[in-house]
């Protein structure tokens, strides 16, 4: 039985110091139900001022002798805990509050969908929390008779800004290593999912975080600007777009060359090799490409077919896909939602019109699915030529694009012509060729045969123009340390 969400009583309010407040303009925006087209209520709007109010309080939550500064590593581990308990109690709310927002479906059934969120969501918390008492420095041999050793500190007061496709996964992703390694944060959530970011304020004061640890703000662009110019940020993590990650970089480097990570767009290649299991390749293309209504950045948008096994593979695969169930997370079965806001769904119905202006063969799909909510019909493209605007943009929809190649050099030498790096797969029944593949391959993550396969422990991040800096694993809580050197001469002989 699904869980009932009364809109009501859903909490709208920026989430500053461990306090819920209207924004100091009073300016609020609504937020939309993209299955129904309907306001599902209207949300405080943050502005420049409110990113003031919120980066003191982070700030003044990391002074020396703050209550959060005090707390040993083992602490912040057992609220970092506690923290994943509570949203594991408030589950399965927040799964149908994130598929009301967002539009994704819940997930039944082994499908996807926002409780396959759910559980990667607390999944990453317990694992990050882990990492909380085991941040550590070494004791250095040098010359001479000296002491030298390093200390990991907290970077400090982070701003994150944070995208709308995997609104509370993205969230984790973030807060996970920044409360691990002690440091304190101000969230830019996407206007277009503000919701369940602001029910997780409510558990972090009940987990029992000190005031202005964690502070949560919803709003547009210009708020993220602001978080990412102000100079008492100290560091700045951003999952989005690439245009914007340029301007990202811009803002730290015109205000106080504050730290920088990224994770930005891509437009994965999925190489299926001759020798490539047809189930396999045609189960992981689908996958690949359609969870999530292709908003993935990973999705696997270009897949190069050899061509021994093009029209077999392409049969199959049309076929696969005319079963994806489409419709809202209310509906069973569902495989496939509405694409997040009107915005997209029109942006992702002219890339298909482009792609038939340009001469790619449309077999299947192509048009609104229905006459209420931004869905949109499984869509597959052949005879996808590499210099097609959808063989290069990132479409961020779910719309597959189908090329041929003949050799293993062409196809690894297509797939890396483009200027993202994020991720990709390869398809083959051959571990040695697939192994060798990978590593030609300019990606930060190579699948085979799987795609979109995450853990918590293991990195995730890209090359070229998807970014720098990495999540998941260890990796992630470099981003938020800093490395202190300390040298002090000795006396006595030298032992």
């Amino acid at each position: 039985m699904t869980t009932t969400v009364d809109t009501s009583k859903l909490e709208t309010r920026l989430f500053i110091n461990n306090e819920f407040v209207n924004s100091v303009a009073g300016k609020t925006f609504e937020t939309v139900n993209p299955a129904t087209e309907e306001v599902v209520c209207s949300v405080q709007e943050a502005g420049p001022e409110d990113v003031d109010k919120a980066v003191a309080a982070a700030k003044a939550a990391f002074e020396v002798g703050s209550p959060w500064r005090n707390l040993n590593g083992s602490d912040r581990r057992d609220l970092m805990l506690k923290l994943a308990d509570l949203i594991e109690r408030d589950r399965a709310f927040l799964e149908v509050l994130e598929a009301m927002d967002n539009g994704k479906p819940i997930g039944t059934d082994g499908r996807y969908g926002t409780s396959v969120d759910l559980h990667l969501v607390i999944q990453y918390l317990r694992y990050a929390a882990g990492h909380a008492d085991k941040v550590l420095g070494s004791q250095i041999p040098v010359d001479g008779h000296i002491f030298a050793y390093t200390r990991k500190e907290p970077v400090g007061v982070c701003g994150a800004i944070i995208p709308w496709n995997f609104p509370l996964l993205m969230f984790a992703w973030k807060v996970g290593p920044i409360l691990a390694t002690g440091c304190t944060v101000v969230f830019k959530t996407s206007e277009k999912t503000p919701l369940s970011a602001l029910h997780i304020g409510k558990l972090i004061k009940e987990a029992g975080f000190p005031p202005g640890v964690v502070n949560i703000l919803s709003g547009y662009g210009s708020a993220g600007e602001a978080l990412a110019r102000h100079m008492d940020v100290d560091k700045i993590a951003f999952t989005g777009s690439t245009a914007v990650g340029h301007k990202i970089e811009q803002y730290a480097t015109e205000s106080n060359m504050k730290k920088v990570t990224l994770e930005l767009g891509g437009k994965s290649p999925m190489i299926i090799f001759d020798d490539a299991n047809i189930e396999t390749a045609v189960n992981t293309a689908r996958a690949g490409l359609f969870l999530n209504q292709g908003q993935v950045c990973t999705a696997s948008s270009r897949i190069f077919v050899h061509e021994s096994i093009h029209d077999k593979f392409v049969a199959a695969m049309v076929q696969n896909a005319q079963g994806i169930n489409v419709g809202g997370y209310d509906e069973k079965d569902i495989d496939q939602g509405p694409q997040v806001d009107k915005i997209q769904f029109l942006k992702v119905l002219g890339y298909i019109e482009k792609g038939i202006e340009e001469g790619a063969t449309l077999r299947l799909g192509g048009h609104r699915h229905g006459n209420k909510g931004y869905f949109i019909e499984p869509t597959i493209f052949t005879d996808v030529k590499d210099d097609m605007v959808i063989a290069k943009e990132e479409i961020f929809g779910p719309v597959m694009s189908i090329f041929k190649f003949k050799t293993d050099e062409e196809a690894i030498t297509r797939a890396n012509a483009t200027k993202y790096g994020l991720a990709a797969s390869v398809i083959s029944e051959n571990g040695a060729r697939a192994i060798s593949t990978a590593h030609q391959l300019r990606a930060g993550t190579v699948w085979i045969n799987t795609h979109n396969s995450f853990d918590a422990a293991v990195p995730f991040g890209g090359y070229k123009e998807s970014g720098h800096g990495r999540e998941l694993g260890f990796e992630a809580m470099e981003n938020y340390l800093e490395t202190k050197t300390v040298m002090m001469p000795l006396t006595g002989p030298k032992v």
